[in-house]
C-alpha cells in the first residue's frame, strides 16, 4: 500500500512492554496435525537486521504474495538448492487473487493474493528436513531482507491456547493433588469445580426472537469450529453459504466437530479442545441479538490448528461476497459483522508491516460496512496476536481512518470486571467483554471429559 500511515493497523510498535511475553507453544501432537514447528530464537538461523520471536508455522510450506510470485520464485528456489531442496507450487492449494477496496486510500482498489510454495527435497539430494525458516533466511542472506518482503510463513492459528498434553495420559484427571500450590493459577479456569466448560441447567426461557421485524435483520457471520444442532440456533443459523460453487472452509461432515466430539487422539470418549466452540461463540451472539441471523463456515476442526495459508483463503471469500453485496449484485452477501476467535504470533519485530495480505482483507470488509471483531486471545500474555492487533492500538499518533471501520479487538473480563487471568491484553487490545463463567449453547454431547472454556 501506498500510504500505509492511513491504515487502522499503522500505528508503530512501541518499547517492549513488560507483560509482552512469550505464550506457551502448542504441543507436538498439536503441531504434528500440520507438520507444524516452533520457531527458537535460541537455536533459529539469523540474518542480520531480522530478530525472531517464537512463532508456530508449517515446517514445509511458504507463502508468496501472487503478485510477487515471478519475482520471488528463482530467489526461493536459488536459495533452497544451496541446501538441497527444491521449491514448488502446491497443487492441492488453491492460489486466488481479488480486487477490493483499499483500506489506505479513499475511493480506490487494490489486488491482493496468495500463492503456497511446497518446499523438498531434490531429487538425487540427501538433506535435513526441510524447514521455511531456514529457507526464508537462506534467500534473506543473498537477495536482501526487502527483497523477500512478499514471502512469509505459513503460521499456525489456534483457538485456544494449548497448556497441558492430552488429559488422557493425566494419572489423576478428576483432581489436583496440590490445589493451592499451582504457580500458574490460570489452569483454575479450566479445573472442575471452579470453571472450565461444564453442563448446566438453565431456567430461564429462550432468548425472543421476533418473526418479523420492520427492518432487516443484523447479519452476523462466524468463521469457527462450525455450529451443532440446537433448539435456539436452528431458528438463526445458516451454513453451506458458498461463493458461486466454491465452498468456504471446510464442509466434510465426517470431520464436522459440532457433531463428533472425539475425533483426535485415543478413543477415550474425550471431547476435544475445539469440538463445541462455534456452536458456544454462536450462542453467545444469539443471547445478545436473538433477532440477528447467523451464518457460520467451518474451518477449525476438532483438535487442530488453522494453517495461515487455508485462514487467509476462507477469508478472501468472505471479503468476495461482501464485495459483490456493497455492488449492489445479487450473488453477494451482506455481513454486518463478522467474529474471528483465533490468531497466531508473527516471528518478527516489524509484525503489523509483515501481517499486510490479512490487513488488506480485513481493511477492505471495514470499508465496505463491516465490523470485524477479533479475539485477543487467552495466553495471558501482551505480547500481539494476529489479527486482533491489526486494530487500532491506544496512544496511536495517527487516529483510525474515517473512510473504514476498524477492526474491533477484545479480551476477556471475570464477571466483576476485573481483567481474566487467561485474558492476552496490551495497548493493541481495545474492548473488553466477560468471557469467564459465561453461559452458552453446546451442542448435546456425549463425553467423558469436557474440554477447557475457549472464552470469547
Amino acid at each position: 500500500m501506498d500510504n500505509p500511515e492511513q491504515t487502522q493497523a499503522s500505528t508503530p510498535k512501541p518499547s517492549r512492554d513488560p507483560l509482552d511475553r512469550d505464550p506457551v507453544a502448542p504441543s507436538r501432537d498439536i503441531l504434528q496435525q500440520l507438520a507444524g514447528r516452533v520457531l527458537d530464537p535460541g537455536t533459529a538461523m539469523r540474518v542480520k537486521g531480522v530478530d525472531p520471536r517464537p512463532s508456530a508455522y508449517v515446517g514445509h510450506r511458504l507463502l508468496v504474495a501472487t503478485q510477487d510470485l515471478e519475482s520471488l520464485f528463482p530467489i526461493l528456489s536459488e536459495a533452497a538448492a544451496l541446501k538441497g531442496w527444491e521449491v514448488t507450487r502446491d497443487p492441492d492449494f488453491t492460489a486466488w487473487s481479488i480486487t477490493v477496496p483499499d483500506p489506505a486510500k479513499p475511493d480506490s482498489e487494490i489486488t491482493v493474493g496468495r500463492t503456497r510454495l511446497l518446499i523438498d527435497i531434490a531429487s538425487g539430494r540427501a538433506s535435513s528436513a526441510p524447514d521455511a525458516w531456514v529457507l526464508l533466511q537462506l534467500a534473506r542472506a543473498n537477495s536482501g531482507v526487502e527483497a523477500l518482503r512478499g514471502a512469509s510463513l505459513d503460521h499456525i492459528l489456534t483457538t485456544v491456547p494449548f497448556y497441558d498434553p492430552h488429559p488422557f495420559y493425566d494419572p489423576h484427571p478428576f483432581y489436583d493433588p496440590h490445589p493451592f500450590y499451582d504457580p500458574h493459577p490460570v489452569g483454575s479456569y479450566g479445573s472442575p469445580g471452579s470453571g472450565g466448560r461444564q453442563p448446566v441447567a438453565f431456567a430461564g426461557a429462550a432468548p425472543h426472537r421476533h418473526d418479523k421485524l420492520p427492518t432487516l435483520r443484523p447479519v452476523v457471520a462466524i468463521l469457527d469450529s462450525g455450529v451443532g444442532s440446537h433448539p435456539w440456533l436452528d431458528r438463526a443459523v445458516t451454513e453451506g453459504v458458498k461463493l458461486d460453487l466454491l465452498d468456504i472452509g471446510n464442509v466434510d461432515p465426517a470431520t464436522d466437530p459440532e457433531a463428533h466430539p472425539d475425533l483426535a487422539g485415543p478413543l477415550d470418549g474425550i471431547i476435544d479442545h475445539n469440538s463445541g466452540h462455534g456452536t458456544f461463540i454462536a450462542g453467545l451472539v444469539h443471547q445478545a441479538c436473538p433477532d440477528a441471523d447467523i451464518i457460520s463456515w467451518r474451518l477449525v476442526d476438532s483438535e487442530g490448528p488453522v494453517a495461515q495459508s487455508e485462514w487467509e483463503l476462507a477469508i478472501s471469500r468472505v471479503v468476495e461476497l461482501a464485495r459483490r453485496y456493497h455492488v449492489g449484485r445479487s450473488d453477494g452477501q451482506r455481513i454486518d459483522v463478522l467474529s474471528l476467535s483465533m490468531g497466531y504470533f508473527h516471528e518478527t519485530a516489524a509484525d503489523i508491516q509483515d501481517t499486510e495480505v490479512g490487513k488488506i482483507l480485513l481493511g477492505a470488509l471495514g470499508v465496505m460496512g463491516t465490523v470485524v471483531v477479533c479475539a485477543a486471545g487467552n495466553e495471558s500474555t501482551a505480547r500481539p496476536r494476529f489479527p486482533a492487533a491489526l486494530g487500532p492500538w491506544r496512544d496511536a499518533p495517527v487516529p483510525p481512518a474515517a473512510h473504514l471501520l476498524p477492526i474491533v479487538s477484545v479480551g476477556a473480563l471475570n464477571p466483576n470486571g476485573t481483567d481474566a487471568l487467561f485474558s492476552n491484553t496490551g495497548p493493541w487490545v481495545r474492548s473488553w467483554a466477560t468471557g469467564a463463567a459465561v453461559v452458552s449453547t453446546m451442542p448435546m454431547f456425549q463425553g467423558g471429559l469436557l474440554p477447557r472454556a475457549g472464552g470469547l
